[in-house]
């Protein structure tokens, strides 16, 4: 099975666009210690040929530039994209379908609740339904999604999408927008868990079994957009768990050591995007790495 890694950070992508936070002050500049990222996305295959997509997002159409697999071979029109797993329904996760509206075929697969937000706003209608199906996938039953890939969808604590959210929001719920990915190929495993609000024990026990984890890493403390002064909101509010801390990702998951772990989705304003900052040192130090774009794995 073959995992490349197109986006690997959270909405908005690395730099964003209209921030000069001290991380993204560091990319303006050209700093050799950060690496600019878009927004994340993998893609795997089990043959080298036709790939599957975890999600789509607004950076879709830069990351197949940047990725020959992901190009068209033959004359004429075709990709080897053969479908779409969405984990949820947030922005920098769907917005990239519409770069696939040109008459290809695949297929999106995605929880119920994510394909009825798709279907309540007519300008996914773009994505003709005639020839992209749209294929509902039930929680905890493993999906032939098509040469040779086998997923697993699974709810995990989240929220639902910010154009979603009314006056109260409840975060950390276990609901219909918010899913982690198990993906098989013969005996080697990969999950794919771009957005979490906190570890539960079924998480646990699915990390467990994988040979690769991706995990959201989103910021590095709770309160790091506060702190800095560019949202009222912590990333618990936001629906992610924190790298760092207590209740923080590295100390839940310090006790599962057979996967390879690695952070994505990792916001801009997060110090762990700079070599050799204390963030990074501390997440190394407790078997992490951090994703990259064009990071390839091979299993």
């Amino acid at each position: 099975m073959q995992i490349r890694v197109l986006g690997s950070a959270a909405g908005g992508g690395f730099p964003q666009w209209n921030c000069r936070c001290p991380v993204c002050d560091l990319a303006w500049n050209n700093d050799p210690r950060v690496l600019p990222r878009t927004q994340s996305s993998l893609a795997i295959s089990a043959d080298g040929q036709h790939w599957l997509l975890l999600n789509a997002s607004p950076d879709l159409r830069q990351q197949i530039l940047s990725n020959t697999a992901l190009q068209p071979k033959q004359s004429g029109r075709g990709s080897p994209i053969f479908g779409v797993w969405l984990t949820n329904g947030d922005i920098d996760h769907v917005a990239g379908l519409l770069d696939l509206r040109e008459r290809h075929s695949f297929t999106i697969f995605a929880r119920q609740g994510i394909l009825d937000e798709m279907a309540s706003n007519a300008v996914f209608s773009a994505v003709a339904g005639d020839i992209v199906p749209r294929q509902a996938v039930p929680d905890n039953v493993e999906i032939m999604a098509g040469h040779g890939l086998n997923v697993t969808s699974f709810a995990v604590p989240g929220k639902v999408p910010l154009y979603r959210e009314g006056a109260s929001v409840i975060t950390g719920e276990i609901g219909e927008m918010t899913s982690g990915l198990a993906i098989r190929h013969g005996a080697a495993r990969v999950l794919y868990i771009p957005g979490c609000a906190h570890v539960t024990p079924e998480i646990k026990a699915r990390v467990a079994g994988a040979d690769v984890l991706f995990f959201d890493g989103t910021t590095f403390t709770d309160d790091e957009m506060l702190r800095l002064g560019l949202s009222d909101k912590t990333a618990q509010r936001m629906g992610h768990i924190a790298m760092s801390g207590p209740q923080g990702s590295m100390a839940a998951l310090a006790d599962i050591t057979g996967p390879r772990k690695i952070f994505i989705h990792i916001n801009n304003t997060n110090a762990a995007l700079i070599d050799g900052s204390t963030e990074r040192q501390a997440i190394a130090a407790a078997g992490w790495d951090i994703a990259y774009d064009g990071m390839e794995i091979v299993l």
